[in-house]
């Protein structure tokens, strides 16, 4: 679909480095790899405020022999050194560490998060609050702190967070009286998993989850089955947003049919309508090293979530190679949007995603678009 307000409204130039948690904490240049998948949600002064994850990478990351890593240790940052013999760059994102007997990634940033005050459109920049910066602070967020999502619930704001290190690839959380001044609960999933999206209400007194746990393993469906084996949408409930139980129905799944939600995950969290849970998630078809990626909606039901009410099988937003034409110069990916956010304003929802990892793209999407 296209739509008449569809723009990147924050990239890469907008971020101010001698700002950045790592400044003057490391030798050596740094650079911005991408501003991207913001988390996002309305402000009790109406303005917007997006998460900005940005991806801080060293401006020469190779050389002598090795390419070099950015990690956070006891309080410092660090640079670490891998023999380029050892490792595979062919995902400008990660390096892979060989000869571990399975998948073993580094990074090629570290990121952490920025959080951006946007008008009520969500068009304009009113503020960067590098003050409130959310940066690692503990051992198993070495490596970074990514793709925040944050949800209202009652006067309470929820933020989940993918959380990196050796350790563990962990989903954290993080608590607010404002949206603005964070504070780190810990973590509540510990599993690999980059898609926790906390729902924007209560169903039955419980708070509930869309995730997305990854494997190496998946069993398959019978052949006749209208669903395709693969990581997938799921829920669960918790009594306080700490404890999570996986529910025992499972949730949105991808269908055998179209190879373009071969994978899926979450995507923006889900709010509450007249007609269910809306959600917003991403679909991608195998293509290259990284894929397509694709927004999609789905409408739940009101109180059991695991039942889908209606989806749109076409495409919400797809990637716009117009949008980040101008910053040719930056690109290392395409073929990817990423939606983190959503807020209702009135007869249309200000949408916000990562385009092709590098800038923070809103979206204004007529509720007429959205029908079942």
């Amino acid at each position: 679909m296209s739509f008449a307000i569809d723009r990147l409204v924050f990239t890469p130039d907008d971020v101010d480095l001698s700002r950045s948690p790592l400044a003057g904490r490391i030798d050596a240049e740094t650079y911005v790899l991408g501003a991207f998948n913001p988390g996002m949600t309305r402000l009790a002064n109406g303005n917007l405020l997006m998460m900005v994850r940005v991806a801080e990478a060293l401006r020469d990351p190779v050389r002598d022999g090795h390419i070099h890593a950015i990690r956070w240790n006891d309080g410092e940052y660090v640079i670490d050194a891998w023999p380029l013999d050892r490792v595979d760059t062919t995902d400008p994102r990660t390096f892979t560490v060989r000869g571990g007997g399975w998948k073993v990634l580094g990074l090629t940033s570290l990121s952490w998060l920025l959080p951006v005050e946007m008008s009520p459109d969500g068009l304009s920049v009113i503020a960067a609050h590098y003050d409130r910066a959310i940066a690692p602070r503990t051992s198993y967020q070495c490596y970074g702190v990514e793709d925040a999502r944050i949800s209202r619930v009652g006067t309470r704001w929820l933020m989940t967070a993918c959380s990196v290190s050796p350790e563990r690839h962990a989903t954290v959380l993080y608590t607010s009286d404002d949206a603005l001044d964070w504070r780190l609960e810990g973590i509540v999933l510990d599993h690999q998993n980059k898609d926790m999206l906390v729902f924007e209400g209560l169903i039955d007194g419980k708070y509930w989850a869309q995730t997305r746990p990854l494997g190496d393993l998946y069993f398959a469906y019978p052949p006749d089955s209208e669903w395709r084996a693969g990581p997938s949408i799921n829920l669960a409930t918790s009594p306080d947003a700490l404890h999570w139980k996986p529910y025992d129905r499972p949730g949105i799944r991808p269908h055998a049919a179209t190879p373009a939600t071969a994978r899926m995950g979450g995507g923006a969290p889900p709010i509450l309508t007249p007609d269910g849970w809306l959600c917003l998630w991403h679909g991608v078809e195998p293509s290259g090293a990284v894929g397509i990626y694709r927004t999609y909606w789905s409408l739940l039901d009101r109180d059991d979530p695991s039942i889908t009410l209606a989806t749109g099988h076409a495409p919400l937003l797809e990637p716009a190679p117009a949008l980040t034409a101008p910053l040719a110069h930056r690109m290392y990916l395409e073929d990817v949007v990423f939606t983190t956010g959503i807020a209702d304003s009135g007869d249309h929802y200000v949408v916000a995603s990562g385009e092709a990892d590098l800038a923070c793209r809103i979206t204004h999407v007529p509720k007429a678009a959205l029908a079942g």
